[in-house]
């Protein structure tokens, strides 16, 4: 039975200005769905917002706690990063993802959400009359938020549409406009789970190549991809597939929300190709009036003007965590594990309850279990399934949200507890007898 009534749920919208909670945003959904929690006492599973479900790492915070006890607070930090975490993170990279990049070419942001927004700003400015986005649908629907702040234009086209022998003819014909900036995915994707193989990411690169378009790698689900391959052992194969490997015109964006928990910090880091690190743009140099230099107009032009600089505790936080890890002393791949334990119990419930996996598959072969999840029902659209599942006391995301043509919503197995599956259960067995009867 449902345990929200209609009137109950239209009353919390109106008080929360949402016109609907199948078309609400992401933080949408988590304030409807704790507003309700609050005002009725009744227990709400949230599935919709993907934010880390442990707390954060003890290493960091000592770290931090240390930074301050010496001063560092009273200190302006430097536009492109202290050089602890530049050459940290340089480390970090070839430990876990068998690279040698120059610690020039990473530069911390404020969370990696701040790194892509100004990966999508310096992008559209480099070439006069390129402005364009090409986003990999699904996606992270901030990413098309801050486009839409910026007013860059942009275009999805879904991956699975382009999966196949025609990959890169259908790639081509997505940029064939000639007009793009960049290209930009989240692997492991975001809401679908679906992986980018090596093959996939050559083609990318290639294209890439081909047509002048950066490529703006979004890893925060950094060696998420349980499928036994043994990603997240330092200096030891295998790594997790990246563009890099193909192409020296990317940016990747490392998130500590999701590899170290540190979400409440802010803490990321933006890490530049070096052949795009070094080139020079004309256009962005008579913009900024500085040299050009893409790594430098990031760094002084851009990234200080918007935050000036990072938070000086927490570079040396996320140091000292990248540098633990790289020695061995934490484990943060298997601290993650527990994320693919909670999804695969929750989709065997669904599944049990008549669901099915949205996003089942991808070119590696059946999806991982992992930080999200997409799930569909029998003849319910997306903003249909988020309103159902919302009155049966189930917080979820439309996938209709993140650029995707299949229906469905996105789960995240982040915040559910483990005195929560047994209450999953109940409520699905209930969804699923109330909808069969309809």
């Amino acid at each position: 039975m449902r345990v929200i009534s209609e009137e109950l749920m239209a009353e919390a919208c109106r008080l929360n200005d949402i016109s609907r909670p199948g078309s609400a945003t992401i933080m949408e959904c988590s304030k409807l769905s704790a507003y309700l929690e609050r005002q009725t006492g009744i227990p709400f599973i949230h599935l919709e917002l993907g934010s880390p479900g442990f707390a954060p790492n003890h290493i960091g915070v000592e770290a931090e706690k240390a930074a301050l006890d010496a001063g560092v607070g009273s200190k302006y930090s430097p536009a492109d990063g202290l050089p602890v975490l530049k050459e940290t993170s340089s480390q970090f990279v070839k430990a876990f993802l068998g690279l040698d990049i120059d610690p020039a070419c990473h530069i911390p942001t404020t969370g990696s959400m701040l790194g892509a927004f100004s990966a999508l700003r310096i992008a559209s400015q480099c070439v006069p009359g390129r402005r364009k986005i090409l986003v990999l649908e699904p996606s992270f629907s901030a990413n098309k938020k801050q486009m839409a702040i910026l007013e860059i234009p942009w275009k999805g086209v879904e991956v699975a549409e382009l999966r196949g022998p025609h990959f890169r003819e259908r790639l081509l014909e997505a940029l064939s406009d000639d007009n793009y900036a960049a290209i930009i995915y989240s692997n492991p994707n975001n809401p679908s789970w679906m992986c980018l193989s090596d093959g996939e990411l050559q083609i990318i690169a290639a294209v890439s190549e081909e047509t002048g378009a950066i490529v703006i790698e979004d890893m925060a689900y950094f060696c998420m991809d349980m499928r036994g391959k043994g990603y997240g052992r330092a200096y030891t194969p295998p790594y997790p597939p990246t563009i890099a490997n193909y192409t020296g015109r990317y940016m990747l964006l490392l998130s500590g929300s999701k590899i170290f928990s540190y979400a409440g910090q802010r803490t990321g880091i933006l890490c530049v190709g070096p052949v795009l690190f070094n080139e020079k743009y004309p256009s962005l140099a008579e913009r900024y009036g500085d040299s050009g230099i893409f790594g430098h107009t990031l760094a002084g032009s851009i990234l200080d003007m918007i935050t000036s600089g990072c938070t000086a505790s927490t570079q040396y936080g996320l140091a000292a965590m990248m540098e633990s890890s790289c020695e061995g002393k934490l484990d943060f791949a298997k601290d993650m594990c527990e994320y693919g334990k909670r999804a695969e119990k929750m989709k065997s419930i669904f599944t049990r309850s008549g669901f099915t996996i949205c996003y089942d598959h991808d070119a590696i072969g059946n999806i991982g279990d992992g930080f999200f999840f997409t799930i569909s029902y029998p003849g319910m659209d997306s903003a249909t399934l988020v309103e159902e599942l919302l009155a049966y006391g189930v917080s979820t995301v439309s996938l209709d949200k993140m650029g995707s043509k299949r229906q469905g919503v996105r789960v995240c197995s982040s915040r559910i507890h483990s005195d929560q599956f047994a209450l999953l259960e109940q409520r699905m067995a209930e969804f699923a007898a109330d909808h069969e009867t309809r």
